[in-house]
């Protein structure tokens, strides 16, 4: 690891920070949490490390300890013990305009972190047919015509985390594709959907679409927004995430059965095989090479672009989902992406730690001389 950033006589202070209530916190140490691996190779170039359990009931107590650091990493998905990220983000915003090094900064998440970026990123090499439902309204009157289509679609609500307000939506085995246009047309609410949550657990279910409709309106009232996306079939063969630090990659997960992975041929819906553990591999895994080198070479830089993020303002840690599209006329795969995680990514592989710490080291010293220059 290159220590040549870490200044002579300069002792780094990291605040981890990650969910937890009282007594969650009062009993922290740094070897009794999911980051004491992660602490450990910190403390081993030197660095002061402390865990800072956060909850919105106490935010001025983690606020004063975050001000008395020099970085700060954040785990806290968008939404936790059924609060919203609101406070947090608001503190966090606080503390890195006080100088602290702060990641994933809350406005660098409000570009890459939501399902929003699905749609603004359309136009990449990794994007499919993908559309916005800004409200129920519009939802209503488009959705229909792209079932009508005979493929299924992926509907995403703007911000969540472990699969919670995603569905896989088609038409209902008993209407035939030469049906649906007609239905869909002309009383598409009474038409049968078929459905399936994404979060642990779910199963498919029938329904009409206008029952469908009325499950959908708490995405709006949340946060107002829905992303649709073409069902990817090659989803049976598995999603790859790819782990990146800043704008490289540092390593992979495999997930042979997704969490909307359909059932066998002739297999009920209800048995359909549940999602299975992911497997971790490091960035010189041979077989994911030619993504590699499309997310570090093409995508990456072009949606750095697109949403304005400069390389030294990406997360320290934060990963992008592909499912496998379409093949070429060559044979070649081409990969679609389905999310990117940047609020709370854990766990990830061994592989990409010591690329977080030299990062974050190095980031902190960008930001000490920042500070030096105000």
């Amino acid at each position: 690891m290159n220590k040549s950033h870490i200044s002579q006589g300069t002792i780094n202070r990291i605040a981890i920070v990650y969910p937890g209530d009282r007594i969650k916190r009062g009993e922290a140490t740094n070897e009794n949490n999911r980051f004491s691996d992660l602490s450990r190779l910190f403390l081993a170039t030197g660095t002061h490390v402390e865990p800072a359990v956060y909850h919105d009931d106490f935010h001025d107590e983690v606020r004063d300890q975050l001000m008395k650091v020099d970085g700060v990493l954040v785990w806290f998905n968008p939404n936790e013990g059924g609060r919203d990220r609101a406070v947090l983000d608001s503190m966090l915003r606080e503390v890195a305009a006080a100088g602290v090094f702060v990641s994933t900064h809350p406005d660098v998440i409000l570009k890459l972190g939501t399902k929003e970026v699905l749609y603004t990123t359309r136009s990449l090499g990794w994007g499919c047919d993908t559309h916005l439902y800004e409200s129920m309204l519009q939802m209503r009157q488009e959705l229909p015509g792209r079932l009508a289509a005979g493929k299924a679609r992926v509907l995403k609500q703007y911000r969540g985390s472990s699969g919670d307000g995603i569905w896989k939506i088609e038409p209902a085995t008993g209407v035939t594709r030469s049906e649906t246009p007609n239905a869909l047309a002309s009383k598409p609410c009474d038409v049968v959907v078929r459905v399936r949550h994404a979060k642990r657990g779910g199963t498919e279910e029938e329904m009409t679409l206008e029952d469908f409709f009325k499950l959908c309106d708490r995405y709006f009232m949340s946060h107002g927004k829905l992303i649709d996306q073409e069902y990817q079939e090659r989803l049976p063969e598995g999603m790859v995430r790819c782990y990146l630090v800043q704008d490289k990659v540092a390593g992979f997960g495999h997930q042979a059965i997704n969490a909307l992975c359909p059932p066998p041929p002739g297999v009920p819906s209800s048995e359909a095989p549940q999602p299975s553990a992911r497997l971790y591999h490091p960035p010189t895994k041979r077989e994911f090479q030619m993504l590699k080198t499309k997310v570090e070479q093409e995508w990456v830089p072009a949606a750095q672009e697109m949403l304005g993020i400069e390389t030294r303002n990406l997360p320290v840690l934060w990963d992008c989902d592909f499912l496998l599209g379409p093949r070429l006329a060559t044979g070649e795969d081409t990969y679609v992406l389905c999310e990117i995680n940047v609020s709370s990514v854990a766990p990830y592989p061994e592989s990409a730690m010591p690329y977080i710490v030299e990062t974050t080291l190095r980031m902190i010293g960008v930001a000490r001389q920042r500070r030096s220059l105000a």
